[in-house]
């Protein structure tokens, strides 16, 4: 089985990217690049497009052609997906992806294999790395700049597809929590939330979340953090912790969409009485967003630490420190967000922002004895300002009634 879709426009940056992969394969002086890699390794799933399975399988792109070495069960899904050659995992005598890949570079070089030098990515397993070595003059193993950053058109849309549905998951986490009711606990003098006639835990709250994101189309990919109280202050949190009421409650979504591409939304509430506090820090936290939002209103060309320090600049008004501190904000303002979770470029970062850039603006504070408040919204850079990919309300307090007011979620 053989497919050339060579010609064919790639769905992301692709022919930007195989520009790069050709540009960088001759700086280093190598007849071609190779990777292998499988399903979990970003880099190879933004080369391919393609979803593949959790065994390694090879990419090679030689003189401008790029070629996947996809997996018999998965071929008719590489076809659908990788914007290039198709040609079966087994070749006539390859037992691994490594060694399939060296049977195409063989085929494709003008050269003898045993005089090539090949260009590979760091990442790439070791044993690959090995075998390909014992059969090439030399792998060269260097990083390559892929131009994930920069997003085209079809990628952000992906980013939206993938954001409504966590603000679908960030509706059901408002409908639990205004439905809870606080009650006095059996055996105590204190008070604790209550849905559906047991204890309300991040633990039960994230599976409502969690079961809201599967029936919109998206994987939550073991990102939704969800804290209580002081379990707020630490940042991932994704273990079990009671819900009490007058607390916050932090919830970062993140789930990752059929395309490979992520999302990354965070609200925080408070069920019952809001403390002084919860709410200086929440009125603190919404000014940091809009103090960063306001820098970024530059668009591209504004330099990315610019929003960092408009967001932590705020914070200081309201006395909450940023940097290395134990109460306040310890993180970056925001963070690029692609094929992977976290990627280039960070709003603590001196370079200057572009357009195409998709990043997360998510100031926060928080303090280990009482609790932690973070908001974050996903935008896209453009050449004169900003788009915001999220339509989701800051509100302290959750609304029962908050999925009826989003539009329907559709790809």
């Amino acid at each position: 089985m053989s497919r050339d879709r060579s010609s064919a426009e790639p769905n992301r940056s692709g022919n930007a990217t195989l520009e790069r992969l050709a540009d960088a394969t001759a700086a280093a002086g190598a007849d071609a690049f190779v990777h292998v890699g499988d399903r979990f390794d970003d880099d190879l799933r933004y080369l391919t497009r393609f979803a593949g399975p959790d065994r390694d399988y090879a990419f090679v792109h030689v003189d401008g052609r790029a070629t996947l070495c996809a997996p018999r069960l998965f071929a008719e899904q590489a076809e659908r997906e990788f914007p290039g050659t198709v040609v079966p995992a087994g070749g006539s005598s390859a037992s691994s992806a490594a060694e399939r890949a060296l049977e195409i570079l063989d085929e494709r070089l003008s050269s003898p294999l045993e005089d090539a030098r090949v260009l590979a990515l760091p990442s790439m397993p070791a044993g690959a790395t090995r075998a390909i070595a014992s059969a090439v003059d030399e792998v060269a193993l260097e990083p390559i700049e892929l131009g994930r950053a920069y997003k085209t058109s079809a990628e952000r849309d992906r980013h939206a597809f993938v954001q409504r549905a966590a603000q679908r998951g960030m509706a059901r986490a408002e409908a639990v929590l205004a439905g809870a009711t606080a009650e006095t606990a059996e055996d105590s003098r204190y008070d604790e939330l209550r849905w559906r006639g047991d204890p309300l835990t991040t633990e039960r709250l994230r599976r409502e979340v969690n079961a809201t994101l599967a029936r919109s189309g998206v994987r939550n990919a073991g990102n939704t953090v969800i804290g209580a109280g002081a379990t707020c202050a630490d940042l991932h949190f994704a273990g079990e912790d009671r819900i009490d009421p007058g607390e916050t409650v932090l919830l970062d979504l993140s789930p990752r969409g059929p395309q490979g591409y992520y999302a990354d939304l965070t609200r925080t509430y408070v069920v019952g009485d809001v403390g002084e506090w919860e709410r200086r820090a929440y009125d603190a936290v919404v000014e940091a967003q809009d103090a960063a939002f306001d820098a970024l209103r530059g668009g591209a060309g504004t330099r990315a630490a610019d929003v960092h320090e408009a967001a932590t600049g705020t914070l200081a008004e309201y006395g909450f420190e940023s940097g290395d501190v134990d109460v306040g904000m310890y993180h970056g303002t925001g963070h690029g967000v692609g094929a992977s979770l976290h990627e280039a470029p960070s709003l603590s970062s001196e370079e200057p922002l572009e357009a195409g850039h998709v990043v997360t603006v998510e100031p926060g504070v928080y303090d280990p004895d009482r609790g932690g408040v973070r908001l974050e919204d996903l935008v896209v850079v453009t050449a004169d300002g900003y788009e915001n990919l999220t339509a989701y309300p800051c509100e302290i307090e959750p609304n029962p009634s908050r999925d009826e007011t989003l539009p329907e979620h559709s790809n």
